[in-house]
């Protein structure tokens, strides 16, 4: 836990947020900025910046919560289906690993990415970052 994060504040004291699930890994909370009505942050308890730094014993635990959380959109709120979303470091509001849960309706507004789109040059390029991220990938 962080003293000073505004997350690790709600997972010690979700009393003052609106909290739609927790269990001895996560909690889930309407966003008090929400794209939409019923956007959820899901956060791991553990005080973690970004996803990388999630022990692997947890990514499963996180991420079955928020396939339920993308569930709940639809059957909960009448959705017809949900963005999920994380940002590490840049455009990363608040520096503890949150995973955006937001309904989704068509016509609801939203377009596209919030980020700008780029092409390759080339396939020689796109083949030159590919095998520059699988060199990267590192697993146990």
């Amino acid at each position: 836990m962080s003293t000073d994060c505004g997350f690790c504040d709600v997972v010690a004291d979700p009393s003052g947020s609106h909290v739609v699930f927790e269990d001895a890994d996560t909690v889930a909370f309407l966003d008090h900025r929400p794209v939409f009505k019923g956007h959820v942050l899901l956060v791991p308890r553990l005080h973690v910046a970004t996803l990388p730094e999630l022990p692997t014993e947890l990514v499963s635990p996180l991420f079955t919560v928020a396939q339920r959380l993308s569930e709940a959109m639809v059957t909960g709120l009448g959705a017809q289906g949900s963005f999920v979303a994380m940002n590490n470091v840049v455009s990363q509001s608040v520096p503890h690993l949150h995973v955006h849960i937001v309904p989704r309706t068509k016509g609801d507004g939203l377009r596209g990415f919030f980020w700008p789109r780029t092409r390759y040059t080339d396939d020689t390029e796109a083949a030159d970052h590919a095998a520059r991220i699988r060199a990267a990938l590192r697993f146990p």
